[in-house]
């Protein structure tokens, strides 16, 4: 018996494995098929690769572990790993992220990147250090526009009392005010089923948002605003962080930097097709001419008296002087 006891324990322990796995939770907002997901799954490929079967990975798109807010109170918790985010509640944690949200601030994709991937973005990435969190990269979801039930938008009258969707973010709900507009701060999860039943009359995100989720099926018109650049970026649990060690956090970065890549890719290829695409779906779909965007940005002047109260006006003017 003593000796049979014994061949089973070996066998048990040669059929275990070798060590514990260790979770990796990757949560974002929308489905597989977005910029999210294509970044994600970058993201989660480099880590395979460069840590072999150190980590069970699992996705939990479409907000199946909350929303945003929720998600990085449990990043900052250690219950979630990673994830991928808008810029919406960013400013609740790390207020200078706050400044990238200012309507008009950014000339075009290329001028965003040049800021965030240089000194002025990685500055601002490193204050997450201090709000247990750590943050990687900053990802993309490029320019956002405004859709609606309501009517086209071509001058901001049109955008007079508009009940208008936007995220939990003070800089957008003070542009909007100063327009004239409704704005409605909502989680993600909420909104579809809001337009669906006439709560709100529309919301603003990018193409890659508008295409992926389809927008198109609950909203008639599209403006091309490109009021204002949405980042995103790839959050990760600070105890989870800290419990790396310096090689496994090299990968941690390269992984980084391969979801950015991905979701930058995304977001170059929905800018060339996606308005054709909404076109085809039966969406309504108007751009906003020079001329009629420097009467947006006249209409929200007041908002920028506040933002300079809020963020230095060298940082702002540093932003808009960047090549």
């Amino acid at each position: 018996m003593k000796y049979t006891s014994l061949a089973v324990a070996a066998a048990m322990a040669l059929a275990a494995p070798a060590f514990a796995q260790t979770d990796l939770k990757i949560g974002y907002a929308l489905a597989t098929d977005s910029h999210y997901g294509v970044g994600a799954a970058a993201f989660a490929d480099v880590i395979a690769a460069g840590t072999g079967d150190e980590f069970n990975i699992e996705q939990f798109p479409s907000s199946a572990l909350g929303g945003e807010r929720e998600v990085i109170e449990s990043l900052q918790l250690g219950t979630v790993e990673v994830t991928i985010v808008s810029s919406g509640t960013l400013a609740n944690f790390v207020p200078d992220t706050g400044v990238f949200d200012i309507p008009f601030l950014f000339r075009d994709l290329n001028h965003a990147r040049t800021v965030l991937d240089g000194p002025i973005g990685q500055e601002i990435l490193a204050e997450f250090d201090d709000e247990g969190l750590h943050a990687l990269a900053w990802g993309e979801q490029g320019f956002r526009h405004i859709t609606n039930n309501r009517n086209p938008i071509e001058t901001p009258a049109d955008v007079a009392g508009l009940k208008i969707r936007t995220m939990e973010n003070p800089v957008h709900l003070e542009a909007f005010q100063a327009m004239g507009a409704a704005p409605t701060p909502m989680a993600w999860p909420e909104v579809i089923t809001s337009l669906q039943q006439g709560v709100i009359d529309g919301q603003e995100n990018p193409l890659s948002v508008i295409v992926s989720v389809k927008l198109n099926e609950v909203q008639k018109y599209l403006t091309l605003s490109g009021h204002v650049y949405s980042p995103a970026m790839i959050l990760v649990s600070g105890p989870f962080w800290d419990s790396l060690d310096d090689e496994t956090k090299a990968v941690f970065e390269e992984a980084g930097k391969a979801a950015v890549a991905a979701m930058r890719a995304y977001v170059d290829n929905v800018e060339t097709t996606g308005v054709e695409t909404l076109k085809e779906r039966g969406m309504i779909v108007n751009e906003l001419s020079p001329e009629q965007k420097a009467e947006f940005q006249a209409a929200i002047k007041a908002a920028y008296e506040t933002y300079y109260q809020t963020y230095d006006q060298s940082l702002i003017d540093s932003i808009i002087a960047t090549k």
